[in-house]
């Protein structure tokens, strides 16, 4: 058998896809718990959308030209003849779920926020995976500033919520009013630079000028420096929306950098455009890494069939967040110790542990048993190392006298007591150690 065959026949993870292991859960719980909790204060209610769309839905929201949809998209045929595609970002399948649920109905604002994963065929790297997870948030039905400042608020709190100092890149990408004139000044200038372009950006000349700007070839990025900027080119309005924008992070003391070069990858964005990056010390000229973004995307709604509604959002990656976590060496909350381990020796005691062991987990204890293992020796290893406060022993004896044994881990003293009485009994135990706990932590004054 050839080494390329049995490479195609064997059983591994998919090019690009990724297990969260046990030991990286606490990442993942950490920030799910705070995206929920800035979410929530800021008045965001959660939305799931389905990770499978009609394909038609990102060709109409993120453009056919755009890099995401003629070449990362995940699209098939089902059997009946449907053309399906894994989502490559939510914010058009929030944006479809409001519409089709009448959102516009409710009263407006309506904030949403999801945290789930998306599909890109993308060159694998680090950080970067085709399934990938985001945390975003969306407002629909609100056009002042303030709310677009507000989201650059939220998304940079909760960067720093997780042990990381962020920096928010912001532009103004104008609107349907005056950022047609500015793409026939931006098409003019690389015309005459031509020559020089990537076959990329030869590309993007034609169907996307805007994206010229953020081209990560050097040669580009060097023609990009004296391309004209469209903070020169905008409409009264949309430099009024700007300005408000800027003044509102000043107050908030935002640490923002004004970039033309941000302008978004997707064709529904207009105006208020902003990426969140995190400064890596450590990699060469003082690159920045960036872990998500947003922007205002007035037409997104119109577009897609529903009445014309304002609306403003932005997503964070969550394997970056964990990657930048880890090499600043951001520390996360591990599982809590557990409080009692349940051991047991022989089967009419294994018998009778379960049902002790539903009962105190009721009581909402931590619990922890290994029902499997038959010595005690054991069990009180594995009750050691999960940092057990106390172990129940049940054998056949205290089976037979009606009573159970308590093991102060700590101390190795062991303490006959009522079966009967094993719940009160156990709870006044860990009450007296919590307390205990308090005190040995009290500064001697």
């Amino acid at each position: 058998m050839s080494s390329k065959k049995s490479k195609k026949n064997k059983i591994q993870l998919v090019k690009g896809m990724k297990d969260i292991l046990p030991d990286d859960q606490p990442y993942w719980d950490f920030i799910k718990e705070k995206a929920d909790a800035i979410s929530q204060a800021y008045g965001f209610k959660r939305i799931d959308t389905p990770i499978l769309e009609f394909s038609n839905l990102f060709k109409r929201t993120v453009g056919e030209e755009s890099d995401i949809v003629s070449k990362e998209m995940y699209s098939f045929v089902t059997q009946g003849g449907d053309k399906l595609s894994l989502r490559p970002e939510n914010t058009a399948s929030v944006a479809r779920a409001y519409i089709e649920h009448g959102m516009v109905n409710l009263p407006q604002p309506v904030k949403l926020f999801y945290f789930g994963p998306q599909f890109r065929h993308d060159n694998p790297q680090a950080g970067r995976y085709r399934q990938f997870w985001q945390f975003g948030c969306e407002v629909f039905g609100e056009s002042d500033p303030v709310i677009d400042a507000q989201l650059i608020g939220i998304s940079y709190n909760l960067i720093k919520d997780l042990g990381l100092e962020a920096e928010i890149h912001v532009n103004s990408i104008g609107d349907n009013q005056c950022r047609p004139q500015y793409i026939k000044v931006l098409k003019k200038y690389y015309q005459d630079n031509k020559k020089e372009l990537c076959k990329d950006c030869l590309k993007r000349l034609g169907k996307n000028p805007l994206r010229l700007l953020d081209c990560k070839n050097k040669k580009c990025q060097e023609i990009s420096q004296g391309a004209p900027q469209i903070l020169d080119h905008l409409c009264e309005p949309c430099k009024e929306h700007f300005m408000a924008v800027v003044e509102y992070l000043d107050e908030m003391n935002i640490n923002y950098v004004l970039n033309p070069a941000i302008v978004r990858g997707l064709d529904y964005y207009s105006r208020t455009a902003w990426e969140i990056f995190i400064s890596q010390s450590d990699k060469p000229e003082g690159k920045l890494s960036a872990l998500g973004g947003g922007g205002r995307y007035d037409y997104l709604v119109e577009d897609l069939g529903g009445r014309p509604t304002p609306a403003v959002g932005f997503a964070l990656g969550v394997e970056r967040i964990i990657l930048a976590m880890a090499e600043n060496k951001v520390e996360v909350p591990r599982k809590k110790e557990i409080d009692v381990y349940v051991a047991q020796l022989g089967q009419e005691a294994r018998k009778k542990s379960l049902f002790l062991f539903e009962q105190l987990r009721k009581e909402e204890l931590l619990l922890w048993e290994n029902f499997s293992k038959k010595g005690l020796k054991d069990q009180l290893d594995i009750a050691d190392k999960k940092g057990a406060k106390f172990t129940l022993i049940l054998g056949q004896k205290e089976i037979s006298d009606g009573t159970i044994i308590i093991r102060d881990m700590e101390s190795g003293v062991q303490e006959v007591v009522d079966f009967n009485k094993i719940k009160s009994e156990i709870k006044k135990r860990l009450a007296a150690h919590a307390a205990k706990q308090i005190k040995l932590k009290k500064p001697v004054q």
